[in-house]
């Protein structure tokens, strides 16, 4: 059974944040001929791996709303240079916004069962989704969506 994974998307203001900095890593790579993945690291090893990989996504949390997600293609524990254990999340690089839910500030990740998901904005409200992001939170705001 598939399982979410939940994050801060520390230093994005918005989903638009998130897809040019996605896009910009993934040309830095192509550069460098490197494999264009997009890869988050992470300090702890997710232990429930097989259920985030199964179909689950990992959600981002931009200025206090879950906003959007990307799929996890793979976990990968390695050890830094310094002996530190760490993992690789790798993503698939489509960022899909999910209709936005507040959600409090923490650390690191938390594992996010799919009952609790929110819905891809797409399906959820289609013409919602084609509004930009700035204007949707604003309407949010003023208790209008």
């Amino acid at each position: 059974m598939s399982l979410h994974m939940i994050k801060l998307c520390v230093g994005c203001d918005s989903i638009q944040d998130l897809e040019e900095w996605v896009e910009q890593k993934l040309k830095e790579k192509k550069r460098k001929g490197q494999k264009a993945e997009h890869i988050h690291t992470t300090r702890m090893v997710p232990k429930r791996a097989e259920e985030l990989t199964d179909g689950g996504s990992l959600y981002w949390v931009i200025k206090g709303l879950i906003s959007c997600r990307e799929k996890i293609l793979d976990i990968r524990p390695f050890v830094d240079k310094d002996g530190i254990g760490r993992c690789r999340v790798v993503l698939d690089g489509k960022i899909v916004p999910v209709e936005p839910r507040p959600y409090r500030a923490f650390q690191g990740w938390r594992y996010f069962e799919i009952k609790d998901a929110p819905r891809d904005l797409g399906r959820a409200a289609p013409g919602l989704s084609k509004m930009p992001e700035h204007l949707r939170r604003e309407l949010r705001e003023l208790g209008l969506l």
